[in-house]
């Protein structure tokens, strides 16, 4: 796992998330482009985080004024992104190496799933981008 630090903003949405659902984040990711705060959570610890029928995660936006997510820490990139695009159905996930050298995630879904994997506007597939970037220095996320 990375060394991440977190800035005081950071901390002060940790200590909220922590507070509201009794789940302490691993990470607090602000995503100022869609409007969100991710939370990173330990494994077995979303449903929790998220709390019966999303409880949570609704008064926490009302409170923030911003959208939250929450995803599931993995410790390998294939299958943090898996949990990055949940509830879509992801078949595969192969990290490679570029012929210049970067790493890039091909990702295979349900083609039913499709949808659910990019988001309205991109949102989800750019979570996984994000995530996968800050955790394991992949620099792509592709949908096959």
């Amino acid at each position: 796992m990375p060394d991440i630090r977190l800035t005081d903003e950071e901390i002060r949405y940790a200590t909220l998330f922590e507070s509201m659902t009794g789940v302490t984040p691993i990470d607090v990711v602000i995503d100022n482009s869609y409007n969100r705060i991710i939370f990173v959570v330990g494994k077995s610890q979303a449903a929790l985080a998220v709390g019966k029928g999303g409880n949570n995660v609704r008064m926490l936006k009302q409170i923030i004024g911003k959208d939250v997510e929450v995803v599931e820490y993995a410790d390998t990139p294939e299958e943090l992104i898996k949990n990055s695009l949940y509830p879509a159905k992801v078949i595969a996930v192969k990290v490679t190496k570029s012929p210049s050298g970067n790493l890039v995630a091909i990702t295979t879904v349900a083609p039913s799933d499709k949808g659910i994997a990019i988001g309205k506007n991109g949102r989800n597939i750019a979570k996984a981008k994000l995530l996968a970037k800050r955790y394991y220095d992949v620099d792509r996320v592709v949908l096959a």
